[in-house]
């Protein structure tokens, strides 16, 4: 049986801080206390000046495959998580084909079950005909439902109101919305395309991907779901405006209506498209200032639940097209704890908030089995951060399959100095463990 003890460790766990050891026997924490001792020869980790906290448990991933695999695929992007310390994954639906069937879910756990380096499940996705597909699901399997409320990367827009009236009054399982007005969106498109004769400055998509449209649809979403009763999780909310649709007062397990948001909204603001261009095109587009410090100050104020990375990578070639041909999205989950540690203390967010958010909440909105936190008995997912030693941001330093990041160039002030999956060391001192062996998750339901 695989055997680790982690010395000396100052643990960020349930809000608190600690100075405690950690003993891990197979997959599982058998012991946390002030000091552990053991006769037996077992691998240490001297912990010594490093921050210990649960693995960051990332509810909105694109890998890519099946069918978009020239972007990424599950065992390279799954590298690159555990590199950045997510030691779980919630990937989602829109790859080719859509994995809006029975048949196709399986076929994605088979092919994660050989190439996963994290842990891992699936959205099921959410479309104006598969309600019968729905039904079937196994709660145990399926992480969630995913809606497509707004078009994006994979054409799973979910655009009939009966259809999705019919998916919120058909599940129990926590519905995530990708939430953006279509026809708001169209409107502003052919605005734009008239007014720049189809050369569209890339700095305009935050007022094609407007406020207007995130409010609109959010709105939708938050109202249907207290009409149905239906448990709602509204993905990367990037505008201050939509964060009125959410409630602080509720303790997370009581919540039926959740809130996240995702890093580079944490990060980047309208003012770096100028620099950065195409790299920073995302859906919801990257907004304010203010938007950007609104949703800082409702992550301290448990208005955002969760903060995930929306990692979605495309190749440089396709992002080096014009605006209308360009796709969303760019690689995140290599660096999303390091951009939050970079810029928390800045908007008096303490790290303790940040673990909360990154990995309880997941874990408690989603029902994961044994996941999310430093506890005995639970799955040892575990990441060393060492705050004394900076990572600089490089070409060569990038484990996607994509090779770029929006981040290149940038010098974060800690590092990721080891991750543990299942008990076992998964990453070390900037190298990965040549076996993948991440685990399907399980639901508490």
């Amino acid at each position: 049986m695989n055997k680790l003890l982690i010395k000396n460790a100052t643990i960020i766990n349930e809000g608190k801080r600690s100075s405690k050891d950690i003993y891990i026997e197979g997959e599982y924490i058998k012991e946390i206390k002030s000091n552990i001792d053991t006769d037996e020869n077992i691998e240490t980790i001297n912990a010594k000046g490093f921050l210990v906290i649960p693995g960051m448990i990332d509810d909105q991933v694109h890998f890519r495959e099946p069918g978009l695999t020239h972007k990424g695929n599950i065992r390279t992007e799954s590298q690159a998580a555990i590199a950045g310390g997510v030691t779980s994954y919630i990937e989602m639906p829109n790859t080719i084909p859509n994995t809006t069937s029975i048949e196709e879910f399986n076929k994605k756990i088979q092919t994660a079950s050989n190439n996963s380096f994290s842990n891992f499940s699936f959205m099921f996705g959410g479309t104006n005909e598969n309600i019968d597909e729905i039904k079937k699901i196994d709660k145990s399997e399926v992480a969630g439902i995913k809606l497509f409320l707004g078009s994006s990367t994979g054409k799973m827009l979910i655009d009939n109101l009966q259809s999705i009236e019919n998916i919120f009054n058909s599940t129990s399982l926590p519905i995530s919305a990708h939430c953006e007005d279509e026809q708001t969106i169209k409107d502003n498109t052919e605005y734009f395309k008239d007014l720049y004769n189809n050369d569209i400055p890339m700095e305009i998509h935050p007022k094609i991907r407007s406020e207007k449209a995130c409010y609109k649809s959010s709105e939708f979403a938050v109202t249907l779901a207290k009409k149905t009763g239906a448990r709602l999780n509204v993905f990367h909310i990037s505008t201050a405006k939509e964060l009125n649709l959410f409630d602080n007062k509720v303790q997370i397990k009581d919540k039926n209506i959740t809130a996240e948001v995702c890093a580079h909204h944490l990060w980047f603001t309208d003012k770096d498209y100028e620099k950065l261009g195409s790299r920073i095109k995302w859906n919801p587009a990257i907004k304010t200032q203010t938007d950007k410090d609104a949703l800082w100050k409702a992550i301290n104020d448990d208005t955002i639940d969760i903060i995930a990375s929306d990692h979605a990578p495309h190749t440089e070639e396709e992002k080096n097209n014009d605006y209308l041909s360009c796709p969303s999205g760019g690689p995140m989950v290599q660096h999303t704890i390091l951009s939050l540690l970079q810029n928390c203390e800045k908007y008096g967010v303490s790290i303790e908030k940040i673990v909360e958010k990154i990995s309880h909440n997941p874990s408690i909105i989603f029902e994961i089995n044994k996941r999310g936190f430093l506890r005995e008995g639970y799955y040892a997912d575990i990441v060393i951060i060492d705050t004394n030693t900076p990572t600089l941001v490089t070409k060569d330093s990038l484990l996607y399959k994509c090779g770029w990041s929006p981040f290149e160039g940038v010098k974060f002030n800690n590092s990721i100095n080891k991750t543990i999956i299942n008990g076992r060391i998964a990453y070390a001192d900037s190298k990965i463990n040549s076996v993948p062996w991440g685990k399907k998750l399980s639901f508490k339901r």
